[in-house]
């Protein structure tokens, strides 16, 4: 029998607790009907096969204006701490031939030769950050986060889109602050006219002085006949990319690091060559996705699941990853971190044509940044337990807010 239409909880807007909240939710069948903040009901998909499909399914559309009745009737507010991840016009949030023309001016950035270029320059980051935390080694625990997880996506990501040194500071308050799912209504709206202001900065100085970085590349296409951006286009398509291109692996390093200094025997194996890299980060993708839930796709027309489920035309739907990749009804003992599993079909950068288009960016630094990590502290070691880890304060992005650890035992 299909559930009831009455939400069965409120989703905790934290985010403090994602895997047993999405335990809790999977109680109800493969989809359960939840509020989100500002009291928005929307169905969290928890069973893996369910959201692959829907994450594909030309029935399932990001675009508010043509397929949410909430958005279109205006009973949404614009101070909604969801806004930014609905409200924007880009291809997030674009639907048929308009995200196809969309994603396709971004995607020229990162194709596997474009993305490889950047190796040079992820290495060159990588060892100087590595340099200062040698410099500073000693008994002291320090912040690996704020030290070498976050600084070195951001360093990549504002190079990548030319970001000017004089921005790079508001740049990482904003994104925070967008991440920040608990934020009130009064802080959403501060955020909001703060990246307001940092696009139209952004923009004009990439106007006055172009040059060979994705921004530039945008400012060209907004004038090209064919694929013209509007200006919302345009600073929306920047925010997404700059912003979801930095947190997803800043949270991906994290958790990487967490999962070897906590698996010890895992940590051996991968030493003696039993295990590769490539495992230990697509193992901690599957077990800890940088992105816990990714909000919003809207049902187009009535879509039935396996279990009887029933979405409504209209109905808001939030893919779970983190429920997804824990699906016990897909993966044996889903809660333990396993590099040797050998699970690829995890869903951590979506699936079908909102495939994130990062991804292939967010493994490569992986896979620079970690074996150089451990290799130059082989020892590294947390420094509190890892229950003592507190998450980032939000239900989408899904990372340690800081992460203290010694690097010599």
């Amino acid at each position: 029998m299909p559930p009831s239409q009455c939400p069965v909880a409120a989703l905790d807007p934290a985010g403090a607790d994602v895997h047993g909240e999405a335990d809790r939710l999977r109680a109800h069948g493969a989809a359960a009907l939840v509020t989100l903040p500002g009291d928005i009901p929307a169905w969290v998909i928890t069973d893996h096969g369910e959201l692959r499909g829907l994450l594909a399914d030309p029935r399932v559309s990001k675009d508010p204006r043509q397929h949410w009745p909430a958005w279109i009737n205006g009973e949404v507010p614009g101070d909604w701490p969801l806004i930014s991840w609905v409200g924007v016009d880009n291809m997030f949030t674009a639907f048929g031939s308009e995200h196809t023309r969309l994603r396709g001016l971004v995607a020229k950035a990162f194709t596997p030769r474009r993305v490889e270029a950047l190796r040079p320059r992820i290495e060159q980051i990588t060892a100087e950050l590595l340099d200062e935390l040698a410099a500073e080694r000693g008994g002291e625990p320090v912040d690996l986060r704020s030290a070498f997880t976050y600084p070195l996506p951001i360093a990549v990501i504002t190079d990548l889109f030319g970001v000017p040194a004089e921005l790079r500071g508001t740049l990482r308050h904003i994104v925070d602050e967008v991440f920040r799912t608990s934020a009130t209504p009064e802080e959403t709206a501060a955020t909001a006219a703060q990246m307001g202001q940092f696009l139209a900065d952004l923009i004009e100085s990439k106007r006055r002085n172009p040059g060979d970085d994705l921004t530039s590349g945008l400012l060209a296409a907004r004038d090209d006949e064919e694929n013209r951006l509007s200006e919302r286009e345009l600073a929306d398509t920047l925010i997404l990319m700059i912003g979801a291109g930095h947190e997803t692996t800043v949270n991906l390093l994290g958790q990487a690091v967490v999962a070897l200094t906590t698996h010890p025997r895992q940590r051996a194996a991968l030493r003696a060559g039993d295990l590769s890299w490539d495992d230990v980060v697509e193992e901690t993708l599957r077990w800890q996705p940088a992105l816990a839930n990714v909000p919003l796709r809207f049902a187009t027309t009535e879509i039935k699941l396996a279990d009887g489920t029933v979405i409504a035309e209209g109905d808001a739907i939030l893919a779970s990853y983190a429920a997804a990749n824990r699906d016990p009804g897909h993966y044996d003992e889903p809660d333990v971190f396993d590099a040797g599993r050998g699970a690829r079909d995890h869903l951590a950068f979506g699936f079908g044509p909102h495939f994130c288009l990062g991804a292939a960016l967010a493994r490569l630094e992986a896979h620079i940044a970690l074996p150089a990590l451990f290799a130059r502290f082989p020892e590294l070691e947390l420094a509190v337990s890892d229950g003592e880890l507190e998450s980032s304060e939000s239900f989408i992005s899904n990372g340690p807010q800081r992460l203290p650890v010694r690097l010599a035992g």
